[in-house]
């Protein structure tokens, strides 16, 4: 059982035999192996304090450790932006199945009894290797993507910027309401991707100055569904791809392109509807000059509950109201200085 390339594992035991066992069997099937002899070792480098190491593409465990424990470093390792995608495999004696509970509370992908049982530690190991450069794999398509998304928006002066305000307004309101990392994340992907299908319609509609014609108006309401198929290839981003969808959707049934209503539509994309509304508006469009502040957000106010979530908008505007204090409040004190 060998890989193709040398994946790197931490192994981190306080027992020094346990390290060594786990050793000699991972590096007899082709992988280099880092160890660490306390959480708080791992830790370190995982942190990069250590000698430079990188980051592994896998970390094994041990649970009953003294100072930081098992669960501890894992919840750690899940807390951290460059390390909770790293796959943690709990090592231990415990057999209650409350044990393995917590285990996996603290965010483990797999959970191994002691004592090891080689055949059983390779074949995990593998698996869970397998999934990790599967979803990087993914990473990768999805940066392609992003990459082609912003271009196309770059191109035209009056977009520019548009997709990463929203992505950033977008995760902030979410933080606000209270949604969790991974809803945050899937705003985050959709707030730069949402307008993605817009490739798909002609530059002259996208900057005509005019009101558009029936015709044109059909071929500009496309883009949602353009744009989930453009973001399919990414088949983890399930959530993601009915965002896109349906963030022209309305709260009164009457926007595109299901005519969905109220809490039918996700509220990831009643988040990013009214986000994307507002960049709009504070944003200078070929047709018109931009909005003030106050302007756009009395329109979001005022159609609220027929076009967009009311208590969303709600919350928007407060935040807004929050951010714009906290500026001046910055500006007042960077003035003082």
């Amino acid at each position: 059982m060998t890989t193709n390339h040398q994946d790197k594992i931490l192994t981190v035991d306080d027992n020094v035999p346990n390290v060594q066992l786990l050793e000699a069997y991972l590096a007899g099937a082709g992988y280099k192996v880092i160890c660490a002899y306390s959480g708080a070792e791992a830790l370190e480098i995982l942190d990069g304090r250590d000698s430079g190491t990188g980051l592994p593409d896998l970390i094994i465990l041990d649970v009953m450790m003294p100072g930081v424990n098992g669960y501890q470093a894992c919840r750690k390792i899940k807390a951290g932006e460059e390390t909770r995608r790293i796959p943690v495999m709990l090592l231990t004696a415990l057999r209650e199945i409350d044990d393995k509970v917590k285990g996996f509370e603290a965010g483990a992908d797999e959970f191994l009894s002691k004592p090891i049982d080689k055949m059983e530690l390779l074949i995990r190991v593998k698996s869970l290797l397998r999934t990790k450069h599967l979803n990087e794999d993914l990473e990768s398509a999805r940066d392609v993507i992003y990459t082609l998304a912003l271009a196309i928006e770059a191109s035209d002066p009056y977009t520019r910027g548009h997709s990463e305000r929203v992505s950033g307004y977008g995760v902030r309101l979410a933080k606000r309401l209270g949604l969790s990392r991974e809803q945050q994340d899937v705003i985050r992907d959709a707030g730069i991707l949402h307008d993605i299908g817009k490739i798909g319609i002609s530059e002259s509609i996208l900057q005509k100055r005019g009101p558009l014609s029936t015709k044109e108006l059909i071929a500009v309401q496309d883009h949602p569904a353009i744009g989930e198929k453009i973001v399919r290839p990414l088949r983890s981003a399930n959530l993601l791809l009915t965002v896109i969808r349906y963030h022209q959707e309305r709260y009164d049934g009457k926007g595109y392109p299901d005519h969905l209503v109220g809490n039918e539509i996700p509220v990831e994309a009643r988040i990013i509807s009214v986000v994307d509304a507002y960049d709009a508006m504070t944003s200078p469009r070929p047709y018109r000059p931009p909005m003030s502040q106050s302007q756009a957000l009395n329109t979001l106010e005022r159609e609220a509950g027929r076009q967009w979530d009311p208590g969303i908008v709600s919350e928007f505007a407060a935040m807004i109201d929050d951010e714009e204090k906290a500026r001046k409040q910055t500006d007042f004190h960077a003035g003082e200085a």
